[in-house]
């Protein structure tokens, strides 16, 4: 018989291992199976702060789960990116029977940990191998957080996997789980020894630079070693595009060929950098001592446009993530201990499509655009354009540095975000900082530092697909994870490989 406690409630001081006496106490000895199934902080009230638990045990060890069908006549498939959808994806057609093929522009994350690490302490940028491209996808150089706000069923799985792989069992349980980049550098070097010692290949610094299509079926694809420049030719029964949101120059190809897809609006901003410290006694108030590194998740409406944060690091840092020369992108990094100095997140304002002007890449020319002018404000290096809130905010340019210190490595320049950003969006920022500031005490502290630019928050367009999986003008062809314009962050996009590779068996499972 299996046993469930609900809404168990420990102090932030108090052992985990309570929950284990628990369970042995309600048994009245050892149990052969004891899972802890959810964990939350409840820190509504600052003077009662508590986990919030649930777990599940009992006298039998649960089954193990039953094997995935395997195809008897199993299809050449190739998955055009390593980001989290494409190794997924590879995960699940492995289970089924397919020997996946998986080309990636970028290099293993070994080689591309080198190549980040170049690019931030130096400025050295490898276009074709960077934070945005390379093993991993951009997911590699970020937080590893997998909490999402979808309900795909397969978003159990994705964590179940990443578990299997190398990653906290934590995740399993917690309500915002994370695994931190320093973590995820093993996983993926795990994913790619499983992929490969079941029967799984990669082609590594090897780009998509067309494919050839004939009645409205995918015939072929034609890939270019990005390092000797050989170009050549390949066919698969089917090929998933798993390419990622910043992989412009493969969208405008498939543009060219035919693909059929939609522009999307997304969001546009800033990385806003606070002490960890300062927001962890927000959060918790004395509490904080006992507790991990405090996030939050804010949203105002103060402007006609809505402006959020995301992607919160705590303890963190700003990294440079670009991936075109002559243009600037920032994102936030945390390791696993998440116990770095400043905490840093994404502000974000909301878009329309009409923000653009007319064309299927508006969106992606605005993102260019921004992007350039960043670079410039940051003296054409890659260093960062930044501004303390207090003078973004009284509309003067920023000459010093308060409590807050920038974690941007390349370096800093000081320039107003008015130089890069639309005033429609410094506009919105200006009412929202002040207004989360409300909820989140500090928010709009004087020394915090905003550093530009955020532009990658989403694809500007949507490869779209029918209810196979396929695009819905090349037959064979499966877009799939960010890339594609369905699904946005790690697990989500993971959740989309898993279901693409469904898709896939369902097609070629024949009698």
């Amino acid at each position: 018989m299996e046993y469930r406690l609900d809404n168990i409630k420990l102090k932030p001081d108090e052992s985990e291992s309570r929950l284990h006496d628990m369970a042995v106490k309600k048994l009245g000895h050892e149990p052969a199976y004891f899972r802890i199934v959810k964990k939350s902080l409840d820190a509504r009230d600052k003077k009662n702060i508590f986990w919030l638990y649930s777990i599940i045990f009992s006298d039998d060890v649960p089954p193990e789960p039953t094997p995935l069908k395997k195809l008897s006549n199993p299809p050449s498939v190739a998955i055009v990116g390593c980001g989290p959808a494409g190794l997924l994806c590879a995960v699940q057609l492995i289970a089924h029977g397919v020997k996946p093929v998986i080309i990636e522009r970028g290099s293993p994350v070994e080689d591309r940990r080198i190549a980040v690490n170049e690019f931030m302490m130096n400025g050295n940028l490898d276009d074709n191998c960077n934070v945005q491209f390379g093993e991993g996808g951009a997911g590699a150089f970020s937080d590893g957080k997998l909490n999402t706000g979808t309900k795909d069923p397969y978003n159990t799985k994705v964590l179940e996997t990443f578990v299997h792989f190398g990653a906290p069992r934590e995740v399993l349980y917690s309500n915002k789980p994370h695994v931190g980049s320093d973590i995820l550098y093993n996983v993926l070097k795990n994913m790619r020894k499983y992929i490969l010692n079941n029967g799984g290949s990669y082609m590594f610094n090897t780009r998509l630079t067309g494919i050839k299509v004939k009645d409205g079926k995918l015939q072929a694809i034609q890939v270019i070693d990005v390092r000797s420049g050989l170009l050549t030719e390949h066919r698969y029964d089917a090929v998933v595009l798993a390419i990622g949101h910043s992989a412009r120059d493969t969208l405008e190809m498939l543009n060219r060929k035919g693909v059929y897809m939609e522009p999307r609006a997304f969001a546009v901003g800033v990385r806003i950098e606070h002490v960890q410290e300062d927001i962890s006694r927000a959060q918790y108030g004395p509490m904080a001592k006992y507790l991990p590194a405090a996030d939050y998740k804010a949203v105002s409406h103060a402007s006609e446009r809505s402006v959020f944060t995301f992607c919160m690091c705590p303890g963190g840092v700003v990294i440079p993530a670009a991936s075109e020369y002559g243009g600037l992108v920032t994102n936030g990094m945390s390791n696993h201990a998440r116990d770095g100095r400043n905490s840093n997140s994404a502000l974000m304002v909301q878009m329309e499509l009409s923000d653009f002007g007319e064309g299927l890449f508006a969106g992606m020319e605005f993102q260019r655009a921004i992007e350039r002018k960043a670079y410039a404000a940051g003296g054409r290096t890659y260093k960062a354009p930044v501004q303390r809130v207090g003078d973004f905010l009284a509309g003067r340019c920023s000459d010093h540095f308060g409590l807050v210190k920038p974690t941007y490595a390349i370096g800093t320049v000081f320039a107003p975000l008015e130089e890069y950003l639309p005033e429609s969006v410094t506009n919105a920022l200006k009412l929202a900082i002040p207004d989360i500031d409300k909820r989140i005490k500090g928010f709009a502290s004087p020394d915090a530092i905003l550093t530009g630019v955020e532009s990658r928050f989403s694809s500007p367009v949507r490869i779209v697909r029918k209810d196979s999986g396929e695009s819905v003008s090349v037959a064979g062809l499966y877009p799939c994870g960010e890339g594609s314009g369905y699904s946005g962050g790690i697990t989500s996009s993971a959740a989309d490989g898993i279901g693409t590779a469904e898709k896939i068996f369902r097609k070629f499972d024949r009698p």
